[in-house]
């Protein structure tokens, strides 16, 4: 039973992820990353599926390897939040809607901004070499 509840989740964030693909503002390999996960407890065959997919297996892989993001692809991201999060709050009209959204945005941006490795500075530290 607990094979086919991650099984299922798995999918689920591969629909996720799917529709993230061409949604503005809604991540992509977080979702796949999630997939993996689940799939690598329920199916070993489905997992190497979503390793081997051609734009989003290396950002999985490269997470697994707590590589973390490629600085380019941080850049984006956090772009995407600030745009995402503007632009809901000019919809919203509510000034108290809109500072909440606005604060979770920038909770996002320092999460991606300082939590998340990037890449680059990652495999500079591994090779000996300052970041």
């Amino acid at each position: 039973m607990r094979r086919l509840g991650l099984l299922a989740l798995g999918w689920l964030a591969v629909a996720i992820g799917s529709i993230g693909i061409v949604v503005p503002g809604l991540p992509t390999t977080v979702f796949f990353i999630v997939a993996a996960a689940c799939f690598a407890r329920s199916s070993p065959r489905f997992e190497q599926w979503v390793l081997n997919l051609p734009k989003v297996g290396p950002m999985v892989r490269d997470h697994r390897a707590g590589l973390g993001m490629p600085r380019r692809a941080k850049a984006v991201a956090i772009g995407m939040i600030l745009v995402a999060c503007t632009l809901s709050s000019l919809a919203l009209g509510s000034p108290l809607l809109a500072g909440i959204v606005m604060g979770a945005g920038l909770v996002g941006v320092g999460y991606v901004g300082w939590r998340v490795p990037t890449r680059e500075r990652v495999l500079a530290g591994r090779e000996g070499l300052q970041p």
